[in-house]
């Protein structure tokens, strides 16, 4: 076995050497890491998230220091209480624990940006004093017009240089609502000729007559992102600002803001590290927040939490853990580099987490009936047999459960062909197999409607391989033999539920690339709903073996997929969601020409 250390990624590598340098305290005091997750409340979490929450938790882990879960509420005309509920119940599930989280309280510890407006805006006063900053009066497409392009240096506003004493003036009174919407903006005084657009004096307040969803109607303007991100960063003491790569060019507009407040001050302010990674984007998904927005408002879904949603909980209800999510992220890793991941990787994920942990159950979706007509020849033709099958064959510690064979069973009825191919090793006429943890059978006659479809095999079975064992050689040592193996339930006694199989939204790779428009991109067979499946009846779904960590129950249904039970389902009318299937169907479609 190989001795070498495990690779480390970039980010981690900074870490380790500001840990070394003493940037932030004693040389080699790691405790003195401190990340933070900052979310808009203005949609709902969605894998790309994950991978924030994943990189900035793991960091703090790691380090042993904190990560905090701030909302950045700067926009009081995009965001809602609904989206902040649901950061919250998301992150936490994702397993983000943030300094003074409580189980009784889930907002206790939860920071926002508008905490911080008073600061924000003194410190904005202060530019203004020191001539960094200015009222702009201007119409705000003259002000786009004037900041030029990557070719032609920008040209300065006729109220760059106006006093600071006015501009003060002005500040306040858009600071005390006597201002209409867009009637003015403070701009930060940097440079209009600057390579980098980012500092071509840019917005730092904007006028908004609406009310807040935490201030109500205390404030009438509101920092512009590229100003609070780093004020709100230094007042919490975090030390490393992740964050993904289109805010690189912007990481020199965060320093500048903080600098300027330091200059000439006699009690600096913290001065924390942007660093920038690549964001996850992953094929057959979209992440855009008004586009999705726009699925829901235009009902292609049934909302934020849709299975078939990239939305935390929308995968969370379709059954994906938030451990197999969080091995999703680790595995695609930090880098520097844009890339497009397999979602299959993603699926793959919750396939190792589910193998190891769901338990099994035999279910059958497209029923078919199956009588066995010899049934009543080794005992009582009512009988009920009690067979044992095995919860988990990845866990040996959570034993064996009992299933129930019967004089009529349901198999799935693509496990039966009339005219079956050669190597067609299922059930045939006069074919032979094995129904797993039961018996063999054989079929011996078909029985059909008036409009000739299938609805009945007869057939019989041979008692001496319960079990599904094999039967003992015959006089001359010969041993019988079959390769199909087929899941069932009986008729007798199988459960009713709905079973809802859910497919990727999105036929694309890359939905909308060739349209711009994603819904064009749409699969229509994203969803079916299976109104009456049967299942084996000792399913529990408060059994421990079956309810995770988050509430949630999930099982494998032997033979078709993971799957959970949905917050629609009730005792008498179970719901269950397919999360993920055995295997990747689409990879090997993919494969055909």
């Amino acid at each position: 076995m190989s001795t070498e250390p495990a690779s480390r990624h970039f980010i981690q590598q900074i870490i380790d050497e500001h840990i070394a340098q003493g940037k932030w305290g004693e040389p080699g005091d790691r405790t003195v890491v401190r990340t933070r997750f900052p979310p808009e409340p203005n949609g709902y979490l969605h894998i790309g998230h994950a991978k924030s929450i994943w990189l900035n938790s793991s960091l703090a882990e790691e380090f042993g220091g904190t990560c905090n879960l701030r909302f950045d509420d700067t926009n009081p005309a995009k965001e809602d209480e609904e989206y902040v509920e649901s950061i919250v119940r998301d992150a936490r599930w994702l397993g983000l624990r943030w300094p003074g989280i409580d189980d009784a309280d889930d907002r206790a510890g939860v920071l926002f940006a508008s905490d911080y407006f008073e600061r924000m805006y003194e410190w904005a006063k202060q530019l203004i004093g020191k001539g960094l900053a200015y009222v702009d009066e201007q119409p705000s497409e003259l002000v786009k017009q004037q900041r030029g392009d990557v070719n032609t240096p920008g040209s300065n506003s006729p109220f760059r240089d106006r006093p600071t004493e006015e501009s003060l003036a002005q500040f306040e009174r858009m600071a005390r609502g006597e201002v209409a919407d867009g009637g003015m903006v403070l701009r930060a005084k940097i440079d209009m000729a600057s390579p980098n657009m980012n500092l071509r004096d840019p917005v730092m307040y904007r006028v908004v007559n609406a009310p807040h969803h935490r201030t109500g109607t205390r404030w009438h303007i509101y920092p512009m992102y590229d100003w609070a991100h780093g004020l709100e960063d230094s007042i919490e003491g975090i030390t490393h600002s992740i964050c993904t790569l289109e805010f690189e060019a912007h990481r020199p507009l965060y320093n500048w803001f903080i600098d300027a407040i330091n200059k000439d001050n006699p009690e600096p302010i913290h001065h924390p590290q942007q660093i920038e990674f690549a964001r996850l984007n992953t094929t057959y998904t979209i992440t855009s927040k008004r586009k999705l927005l726009a699925l829901v408002e235009g009902g292609h879904v049934s909302g934020w939490d849709d299975p078939r949603m990239p939305t935390i909980s929308g995968m969370r209800r379709r059954g994906y853990t938030s451990r197999a999510v969080r091995a999703f992220c680790a595995d695609t890793g930090a880098t520097k580099f844009n890339a497009m991941v397999d979602v299959g990787r993603l699926e793959n994920a919750l396939r190792d987490d589910l193998n190891k942990r769901a338990p099994r159950c035999m279910a059958v979706l497209n029923p078919l009936k199956v009588t066995i007509t010899n049934w009543s020849e080794h005992g009582d033709a009512d009988r009920i047999e009690w067979l044992e099958a095995v919860n988990n064959p990845e866990d040996e510690s959570v034993g064996m459960r009992k299933v129930p064979f019967s004089r009529e069973l349901w198999i799935e009825r693509d496990d039966f062909m009339e005219d079956a191919p050669k190597k067609f090793f299922r059930l045939k006429p006069g074919g032979e197999v094995r129904l797993r943890y039961g018996y063999w059978i054989t079929c011996q006659e078909v029985i059909k409607n008036d409009a000739g479809d299938v609805v009945e095999l007869r057939c019989t079975y041979d008692p001496q391989t319960r079990g599904g064992d094999a039967p003992p050689p015959d006089e001359d040592g010969k041993v019988r033999k079959i390769k199909g193996t087929l899941h069932w339930a009986s008729a007798q006694e199988a459960l009713s539920a709905e079973v809802r199989l859910f497919d990727r939204l999105f036929n694309s790779e890359s939905p909308g690339k060739a349209s711009g428009e994603p819904t064009d991109d749409l699969n229509p067979d994203s969803l079916t709903v299976i109104e009456q499946a049967w299942l084996e009846p000792n399913w529990d779904d408060a059994k421990p073996a079956a309810l995770f960590e988050d509430g949630i129950a999930r099982v494998q249904f032997e033979r078709l997929g993971y799957f959970a039970v949905d917050k629609e389902s009730a005792a008498q009318a179970l719901v269950f969601n397919r999360a993920v299937s055995l295997k990747d169907s689409w990879a090997k479609a993919a494969k055909k020409p």
